[in-house]
């Protein structure tokens, strides 16, 4: 009999993820897997929680929540000596879920993840890193990491409006930072909307920063968006969730292993995976980690 860890955060999904603590479990029993199910009880806890998995010999680890759960589980399994050994598997409870559509479980019901679960894949995935952190789907800063910190501030947006909502507000006020950019055979200085590193296609819930990234390709994607008029950035934000913005002269798109980025003016402010931080530096590099992470991908 299988057997699977499941870390669960009972705040995703706005309490969602508290109504399906015992329909997932009983999912997993009708598969014939045996579970042991732990809740977070604050941000961080899912990190600690996953090393304590590892440490007591788990070898699938679930993270049922957001991709917030997702970031935190991951750090936990890659922070954990062995933990590059455990199998991350993923039921999707949030609003984005941006990691979910890379593994094959996105808009499923608990019951039809838990059975994609039980006859995936495993995958190695590849991560990022940066400043001492893990990232599993994107990082970014700019624009994007302002809307993180505008939803954070409206904690009872809902749906598609947890998302459109704080992009209307954070655009109103919002003046594009001074970046370096740096990467092997790149090099741009200026004015940026936004710097969106990607293992995987999508951010944000819906856009398709890079179509292309391949999270086991051993690189990285890097969508730099220049400072644009309003009715520009308008126009190239539905190109961006289509995916379709390739080639567009506001726009870059940087295939890479490693990328320093500088802000002279202010310190950086960025996102991980959703998760918003403010480090209190103005300069940083990102890396990738290839092959790092064991993920189950459903068929």
């Amino acid at each position: 009999m299988r057997h699977a860890t499941i870390i669960l955060n009972p705040a995703a999904g706005r309490g969602a993820a508290r109504r399906v603590k015992d329909p997932v479990v009983r999912a997993f029993h009708e598969q014939g897997w045996a579970v042991d199910l732990v809740e977070t009880r604050h941000p961080g806890h899912a990190t600690d929680l996953a090393v304590q998995a590892v440490q007591a010999g788990a070898r699938v680890v679930v993270a049922v929540g957001g991709d917030g759960a997702v970031h935190e589980v991951a750090n936990g399994l890659l922070r954990a000596p062995g933990g590059d050994a455990v199998t991350l598997g993923v039921v999707p409870i949030g609003s984005g879920n941006d990691f979910a559509k890379l593994v094959g479980v996105y808009r499923h019901s608990v019951q039809r993840a838990v059975a994609r679960l039980a006859t995936a894949t495993m995958r190695r995935f590849d991560v990022g890193c940066v400043l001492g952190e893990y990232f599993v789907n994107t990082m970014g800063f700019g624009f994007g990491a302002a809307v993180v910190r505008a939803r954070n501030a409206m904690p009872g947006l809902k749906g598609f409006f947890s998302y459109l909502v704080p992009i209307v507000k954070t655009f109103a006020v919002f003046q594009p930072p001074l970046f370096e950019v740096t990467a092997p055979g790149f090099h741009e200085r200026g004015r940026m909307m936004m710097v969106e590193v990607c293992n995987g296609t999508t951010a944000g819930g819906s856009y398709r920063f890079a179509p292309e990234a391949d999270p086991c390709d051993g690189l990285l994607d890097a969508c730099l968006i220049r400072e644009v008029s309003v009715p520009r950035f308008l126009i190239a934000l539905p190109r961006v969730m289509r995916g379709t913005h390739v080639g567009m002269p506001e726009m870059a798109l940087v295939r890479l292993k490693t990328l320093e980025v500088r802000s002279p003016e202010e310190p950086l402010l960025l996102h991980l995976d959703g998760e918003l931080r403010e480090p209190g530096v103005h300069e940083c590099t990102v890396t990738v980690d290839p092959q790092r992470l064991s993920v189950l991908v459903a068929r």
